[in-house]
């Protein structure tokens, strides 16, 4: 008879019962055409019997011929592949299969699964239904299944039960410990896509020797010169030039970079649409772009013209259109350029300038301010402890790098303080773009870049807001670097030239904000420190461990794009480095800033001690005390921070009732010591490391490693055409130094300032390249998965299952709390003189340029 869908069948004294399971996968033929021939071989196959296979492993019973592995259960065939309905559109089918199961086997723990078909398919779920003394048992796959023959070993999946290594079925144990062998590879051979292989190198592929001496870069990590976190090994052969250099394969729509196959975006995903958009820039946008500079006046004259690229558009002459829609698709010239039958070259309005009641709001002191409290940037603000400000950098090599700023420069704008009162009450800050830049600037200089480096003084007024009071630029001294820098101060001035002079001072600010913001705040601080995180975790701990099951979802993408980005982005001749200041020494530059990279003091907590900008202070939530109330990053960042950590909290402390449990934890110290050894193994020996022996250790480790993939990352990429998009407000180049009294730059200054600021800033063809860039980077992809969601089932465990919702209603209310501030007029820098309110800390976002939304992991 049949009971829930179960076969009871009676032998002797044996129990033995049929175990109905379904399985839901996405074909290859649904997601890729290339596949569709595959496909019909496969239906011919199907049918002589070569067909998906699975095997139940059991999680009670072990066998000696299997290794004392858990024992072998018959292995049965996926049902009906050939008559289940297939979408033609990417979408999910559902397929049976009927394991035979007897009493002794016990409990299921693990399934393999054998491809037999030519091509691989996407595996997402298995599920058991009715087993006995069980129920259901889910199994979480979400991986893709390569034909068996690729395989060494057969694919195994767990089902969704979390074990640390001692508590894991002695039958299990075996299958745990062979998989992360799968994982890690052997560190030899040539990696091919299918793979599964998370294995490190260091940044040996920025730079392409084989095509000519002005594409050479140095390798970032493994010298103390220019230290640097790992990647992931791709094992492409080395450079015909340079036997240290790894080669590069460029092929124009295609991915060609190896990155282990589930780290790879889906098809048809938006995220992949995002990487096409990246790679058809570099292909055929930005050629395009020249072409059409070519055929104009190829610089901006005034502000309205800028203003009309968004707003009215830009009438193209014919030759110039045909040369813009060419060799691009057509969704490609909808998306990124706005072309339409009038011939108009188009962008979206950035937020910045989207309110047209307040059309030059981006150029008033209180914004330039706000920005560095609630823009794309705000992570480099600090108290000013001491006045003038001083240098770090070595006297011996640099000379007096200390400030010229003097009290005289600011004491009368200080709202009747003094400045030793300023200072003693805690109201002055400082954006420092000095120390950082001082060291490249001469060689930064000798390139088509002009530029100072900058150090800008803020007030904090009573209503919380800041008013910039003097900006120093500085140059290297004309005699050598002993000599020290040659700086100017200026201070403010709203009208006639001075008023010019000043924007043309702040103008100078943003450039060094917009390539320090790009370089490290995103690129470095959030990218290139995390993908070791992933490459660890993926070799050290088992999908059924605890610590693998809370810090994976925030790993989704992050090695495709990295990888990605080091094809078009932060390679030599690449995207960053024909739009942003440091050019061809934008990664050296970082290389050199990883140097103070300091684990800890990327919780927010310690970061902004560390800044002053926070005091302890019993009486306040959490004990911090911000200096500036109203300072959105910090306010929202904490309410995110503090929710994540005792969600994080929550969650250890039920898999780990001890300090002990975690020292006795083989995977989790493998884990740890991998981390600090190799993925950061040019910063092993700092004593500031966790050493991972209490559970305090393990929970601040994993909440600042879900801080940066998620909360950090979001505040400083979706913002980035909100602000930068106009390339008034962010420039991210400067082609002349600031003007001079008897120069002709400062002659064209007096007679048209328009004229003249367009000609220091960054360039018409560079302002099309960086808005395309970074609108495509600001855009939330439409599979999103954000800061509190995840695949339902992940666990069986009820108490984290509690856990995480709690941790998502706290989200909600966060999202509540942020709407209100935004709306209390009392709070200034929440919405600016631009009308634009900081919404890059909501919890949840919406697709595309939304400038709202925290997703789990840094996928673009």
């Amino acid at each position: 008879m049949i009971l829930g869908g179960v076969l009871n069948e009676i032998t002797g004294n044996k129990k033995s019962e049929k175990i109905k399971g379904t399985v839901v996968l996405m074909k290859k033929n649904v997601l890729d055409f290339s596949a569709l021939g595959s496909s019909a071989v496969d239906s011919v196959l199907e049918l002589v019997g070569q067909q998906v296979t699975l095997q139940l492993i059991s999680a009670e019973n072990a066998d000696p011929a299997n290794g004392n592995g858990g024992r072998l259960g018959k292995q049965e065939t996926l049902e009906n592949w050939n008559l289940t309905f297939t979408p033609p559109v990417a979408g999910d089918s559902s397929y049976s299969v009927t394991f035979q199961w007897e009493e002794e086997f016990g409990t299921p723990g693990a399934i393999i699964v054998r491809n037999n078909h030519s091509v691989e398919f996407y595996l997402e779920t298995i599920t058991l239904e009715d087993v006995p003394g069980e129920g259901q048992i889910h199994f979480l796959c979400n991986s893709w299944v390569y034909p068996n023959k690729q395989y060494k070993n057969p694919r195994i999946f767990f089902a969704n039960k979390t074990y640390l290594p001692h508590e894991t079925p002695m039958p299990l144990r075996k299958h745990r410990e062979e998989e992360l062998k799968v994982l890690r590879g052997d560190g030899t051979g040539q990696l091919k896509s299918g793979d599964r292989v998370y294995d490190y190198a260091v940044y040996n592929d920025l730079g392409n020797p084989d095509l000519g001496s002005e594409l050479i870069r140095p390798i970032l990590g493994g010298s103390a010169k220019y230290p640097y976190p790992r990647r992931g090994r791709t094992s492409r052969p080395p450079s015909r030039s340079d036997p240290n250099t790894e080669s590069r394969v460029f092929i124009p729509g295609i991915f060609s970079i190896y990155v282990p196959r589930d780290e790879q975006f889906g098809h048809l995903k938006m995220s992949d649409f995002i990487a096409y958009n990246l790679k058809a820039l570099v292909q055929n946008i930005i050629p395009a772009f020249q072409a059409f500079v070519n055929f104009t006046p190829n610089e901006f004259d005034s502000f309205k013209e800028v203003d009309n690229l968004y707003f009215n558009g830009i009438q193209l002459p014919t030759e110039a259109l045909n040369q813009l829609t060419s060799n691009i698709p057509l969704p490609m010239i909808k998306e990124i350029f706005r072309t339409d039958g009038e011939q108009l070259l188009k962008f979206p309005a950035p937020q910045v300038i989207e309110d047209r009641s307040t059309p030059t709001a981006w150029r008033t002191d209180e914004e330039f301010a706000r920005e560095m409290l609630a823009g794309v940037n705000p992570l480099l603000i600090r108290l000013l402890k001491e006045f003038p400000p001083t240098s770090k950098l070595d006297p011996e090599l640099y000379g007096n790098q200390n400030s010229s700023i003097t009290t005289e420069d600011i004491d009368y704008n200080l709202d009747g303080l003094s400045v030793e009162e300023a200072v003693r009450s805690n109201r002055l800050f400082i954006l420092d773009h000095h120390d950082t830049v001082i060291p490249y600037l001469r060689r930064i200089n000798t390139t088509s870049t002009k530029t100072h480096a900058s150090r800008t003084i803020l007030f904090l007024r009573g209503d919380n807001t800041l008013k910039p009071v003097a900006i120093e630029l500085s140059l290297p001294h004309a005699a050598g670097d002993k000599f020290g820098v040659v700086s100017k101060v200026y201070t403010p001035a709203e009208h006639g030239v001075e008023g010019s002079i000043w924007q043309f001072a702040k103008a100078f600010v943003a450039v060094n904000d917009c390539g320090h913001h790009q370089i490290i705040s995103h690129w470095l601080n959030t990218h290139a420190v995390l993908e070791p995180f992933v490459i660890a975790t993926n070799r050290q701990l088992s999908v059924v461990h605890p610590i693998y099951k809370l810090l994976h979802p925030h790993f989704r993408d992050t090695m495709t794009i990295n990888a990605l980005a080091r094809e078009i982005l932060v390679n030599a001749g690449g995207l960053l480095e024909g739009t942003f200041y440091p050019g061809k020494y934008s990664m050296e530059m970082s290389s050199e800033i990883y140097k103070s990279w300091n684990f800890l003091d990327q919780a927010l907590p310690n970061d902004l001690k560390k800044r002053g900008i926070t005091v302890d202070d019993a009486n306040s939530l959490h004990g911090l005390r911000l200096l500036i109330e109203d300072y959105p990053y910090a306010v929202d960042g904490l309410k995110i921070w503090f929710a994540i950590e005792k969600w994080v909290r929550d969650y250890c402390s039920f898999y780990y009732q001890t300090d002990e449990m975690v020292q006795q934890d083989p995977e989790a110290q493998a884990w740890w010591k991998e981390l600090r050894e190799v993925g950061h193994g040019d910063k092993r020996d700092e004593p500031w490391w966790p050493k991972m022996q209490t559970r305090e250790e393990l929970i601040e480790s994993c909440t600042i490693i879900i801080w940066i993939a998620s909360a950090l990352h979001a505040a400083v990429n979706f913002g980035q055409y909100a602000y930068g998009g106009y390339s008034p407000n962010r420039p991210t180049r400067s082609r002349r130094f600031m003007p001079e009294k008897g120069t002709p730059e400062y002659a064209e200054l007096e007679k048209n300032p328009e004229k003249a600021f367009f000609r220091t800033i960054t360039s018409q063809l560079q302002t099309f390249s960086g808005m395309s860039l970074i609108e495509v980077l600001s855009r939330h992809a439409s599979d999103e998965v954000y800061l509190g969601q995840r695949t339902p089932e992940w666990t069986t465990d009820a108490i984290p299952l509690a856990a995480f919702e709690d941790f998502h209603k706290k989200l909600a209310q966060i999202e509540e709390d942020i709407i209100k501030m935004n709306k209390d007029k009392k709070l200034k820098n929440r919405v600016g003189p631009v009308n634009v309110p900081y919404t890059l800390l909501y919890p949840t976002g919406e697709v595309g340029l939304s400038g709202k939304g925290i997703p789990n992991s840094i996928s673009i």
